[in-house]
């Protein structure tokens, strides 16, 4: 079962049998791995409405960021093909389109989640 993993998370939040092979689990831990950069994800957050932004406006919408991490963070997320720079300024690419919109998508579980965390004891 080499670069294989089990048990993973199936259809209504159950673990299933599905296999998840080495690429898909390499391409996952790249992906979470980026997006739990520092201010990854506020940075695409501030993007995801589809209007470009200059380096200053969304070290403002990103908030508390310098700009040497602000400068690091859209390297990065320009050289994974989620973003691009353009003379209008920052914005999504079409797979970051995707991503913010999948990212979105836990936006709606969110609430569910914190009231099955608000009726555990404690």
């Amino acid at each position: 079962m080499t670069g294989t993993a089990k048990n993973t998370l199936g259809a209504g939040g159950k673990f299933g049998a599905r296999d998840v092979g080495a690429k898909e689990s390499a391409a996952m831990s790249q992906l979470l791995a980026l997006l739990e950069s520092r201010y990854a994800m506020r940075v695409l957050w501030a993007l995801r409405d589809g209007h470009a932004q200059t380096f200053r406006l969304l070290q403002d919408s990103v908030g508390g960021i310098t700009p040497n991490t602000l400068n690091t963070r859209l390297k990065e997320l320009r050289a994974s093909g989620l973003l691009h720079h353009d003379n209008e300024g920052y914005l999504l690419t079409a797979t970051g389109i995707e991503l913010t919109r999948r990212l979105g998508e836990v936006t709606a579980y969110a609430p569910k989640w914190g009231a099955s965390q608000a009726r555990k004891p404690r």
